[in-house]
């Protein structure tokens, strides 16, 4: 194992080894907590003076712009009562790391965002009030919440924590490239061996024979691997994707995952399509230049997108391995999570409320106008607004079609993973390991999960 990963795994265990101790038996297969449960909305009633709401985020740019107009506008309304203070954090790495020390100095903020590979680490920190629980004590339906985006975030059959900022991956096209070439965008490729078809046949070279467009491009991240082993309806962790039992080991090194792996090394090999590496900027910038014609992306960079590219960008269906596969994308972005422990009552109710504001249908389109991210609340696509701004911006008509055509299913809900983020590192590695030639898919990626397996191992054990 690399020393990073190491150091990333004693990081978690460390972390966790301090929170569990003395917390009981918190059910934490289900988002369980140490705390004794959800208060009721007389917590609020008997507090005295402002109670305030530490929110630790990792917004920046418009995303922030937008949320911080959004916590005004609740403080206003809930002024004399409840006060949220936002502060941003730094990245989500940046921010779990500080939430781990957080909860060594017994000082956690009363809500904090936190990256949808998380999830896992915060159930078993046992750190939480988990959602369902406010909602049954309320009486609360959360049906309104999108079904694949509640499928993410639960565990045990429990909303564990409140989605709020939530992705999806798309396939990003430059229109203009494909008329040049005389193929059509309105028919854009369905699988792997199409998008490869393409790809060749948009790559386009100077009467110098050096490369001014390729066909493909996207950044080497672990990500969209993991969004086409769900595409392909198959797992990237045991026991169901972690959602039956908790993982024990990866299993991304299927016959589905080496073939994903190959694809994108033999088009890079080929001349067919960009490598820029793992930056984002970087493969985010080649496709706003033109350099490349076809791009895997999140929603949260189509406004983005439509505004800085000079050509027309077009919008189509995360491509599916083989055409005939029935699974779909995996949801992205973070959620929202109640501290228990070391927080009153009233702060954990406070915090509570302001989830709900946030999630309700006029914010959460707001939020999508404002950011691009997926409205969480199905109901926000109803929004004057809302329709104004799709219709505005049809390109992200594609991500509404493709996750109400998704079947939430273990493969479509992700892998629940303690330490998903060294193994979102292990397969880019393996992927620059084969597009160096080094190792055939196979082998990188099983090299990868066996790199990965004491992490795992050390991690269930630390947790129980």
């Amino acid at each position: 194992m690399k020393k990073s990963a190491r150091a990333l795994a004693a990081l978690l265990v460390a972390g966790l080894s301090l929170t569990a101790c003395g917390s009981g038996d918190s059910g934490s297969g289900s988002g369980g907590s140490a705390d004794a449960g959800a208060p009721g909305a007389q917590a609020l009633d008997q507090a005295s003076g402002v109670t305030t709401v530490e929110f630790w985020h990792s917004m920046t740019g418009k995303n922030a712009d937008v949320l911080n107009g959004l916590v005004s506008q609740f403080n206003a309304a809930h002024q004399g009562k409840i006060e949220v203070k936002a502060q941003f954090q730094g990245k989500y790495d940046e921010l779990v790391t500080k939430y781990k020390a957080a909860v060594q100095q017994k000082g956690t903020p009363a809500l904090v965002q936190v990256y949808d590979i998380g999830t896992r680490f915060m159930i078993d920190s046992r750190q939480t009030v988990p959602v369902q629980a406010f909602a049954d004590k309320d009486g609360y339906s959360l049906d309104d919440l999108d079904p694949n985006i509640r499928n993410y975030y639960s565990a045990g059959g429990k909303l564990v924590s409140m989605p709020f900022n939530s992705s999806m991956p798309l396939l990003y096209l430059n229109t203009d490239a494909f008329k040049e070439a005389g193929l059509d965008p309105a028919q854009p490729p369905r699988d792997l061996n199409e998008l490869a078809d393409l790809a060749k046949k948009l790559t386009k070279k100077d009467a110098d024979g050096k490369t001014v467009r390729y066909g493909f491009g996207a950044a080497i991240y672990g990500w969209f691997v993991e969004e086409l082993i769900a595409e392909s309806g198959t797992m990237y962790c045991d026991n169901d994707n972690g959602r039956g039992n908790k993982a024990g080991k990866a299993v991304f090194d299927s016959a589905q995952g080496a073939q994903i792996v190959q694809w994108w090394a033999d088009l890079v090999k080929g001349g067919y399509a960009a490598n820029t590496g793992r930056v984002t900027d970087d493969a985010q910038g080649a496709f706003k230049s033109g350099t490349v014609a076809m791009h895997l992306e999140s929603t949260g960079v189509l406004r983005g997108y439509t505004e800085a590219a000079k050509f027309t960008v077009g919008t189509a269906a995360f491509p599916k391995v083989t055409a005939a596969d029935q699974g779909g994308p995996v949801i992205g972005g973070a959620s929202l999570w109640i501290s228990g422990p070391g927080h009153s009552d009233a702060e954990k109710r406070a915090a509570w409320e302001f989830e709900k504001f946030l999630t309700g249908p006029a914010q959460q389109a707001a939020w999508h106008t404002g950011t691009g991210y997926f409205p969480v609340n199905r109901k926000a696509l109803d929004d004057p607004e809302d329709k104004e701004w799709v219709a505005k911006y049809p390109q992200f008509q594609t991500a509404i079609d493709q996750l109400k055509a998704t079947k939430p299913t273990p493969a479509t809900a992700g892998c629940l993973l303690g330490v998903m983020p060294q193994a979102r590192k292990g397969v880019e590695t393996a992927i620059e390991q084969t597009i160096a030639g080094g190792k055939t898919a196979q082998q990188a990626l099983a090299d990868a999960a066996k790199e990965l397996q004491p992490a795992i191992e050390s991690y269930n054990s630390s947790v129980g």
